[in-house]
């Protein structure tokens, strides 16, 4: 199954680049960046993590992508 997130929009959003919210969070950029898009799935305790510096519930911010394909 595929992950969609919303964390480059939330980034902006809030103004922050993916160092600051790397540092937010005590990953490096980047896994972030690998996050971002969609190269790596965060454990549960760093979506905990990344809801909570957003104020965020975890589903606003990570969906299952209907289409895997991308097309």
């Amino acid at each position: 199954m595929t992950v969609r997130n919303t964390l480059p929009e939330l980034r902006r959003e809030h103004g922050w680049s993916q160092q600051r919210l790397a540092d937010e969070l005590g990953v490096t950029r980047q896994t972030i960046i690998s996050i971002e898009k969609g190269r790596f799935d965060p454990s549960l305790p760093l979506a905990f993590r990344l809801a909570a510096v957003f104020g965020r519930a975890i589903e606003d911010i990570f969906s299952p992508d209907p289409d895997p394909a991308g097309s």
